[in-house]
């Protein structure tokens, strides 16, 4: 494994098996993310990309649209100005 990704005994230490796999993990680096006001958008975006996830196919165009306005538009108080052009282009259609 890479270094840096286990410790002692083999078990996974990765962002991923932390904070997106783990339940415990994932509560607390999202309590973290939305006590701290430079990170409050940051939770909000991956709060709300978990929700367009489990919408209906129906809904998600629209629910697209408001991610966008919400979180990538500059200037918006959410805008998450962390996120490179490629991560919030907007794709030309779904598989």
């Amino acid at each position: 494994a890479p270094p840096g990704h286990t410790q002692d005994g083999g078990q996974e230490t990765s962002f991923r098996w932390q904070c997106v796999d783990q339940p415990i993990g994932k509560l607390l680096f999202r309590r973290f993310l939305e006590g701290a006001p430079q990170f409050a958008a940051a939770g909000a975006l991956w709060s709300e990309i978990e929700a367009f996830e489990q919408c209906e196919d129906t809904e998600r165009e629209e629910s697209a649209k408001r991610l966008r306005n919400r979180f990538f538009t500059p200037g918006g108080s959410e805008h998450c100005g962390f996120l490179s052009a490629s991560a919030t282009a907007q794709t030309t259609g779904e598989s």
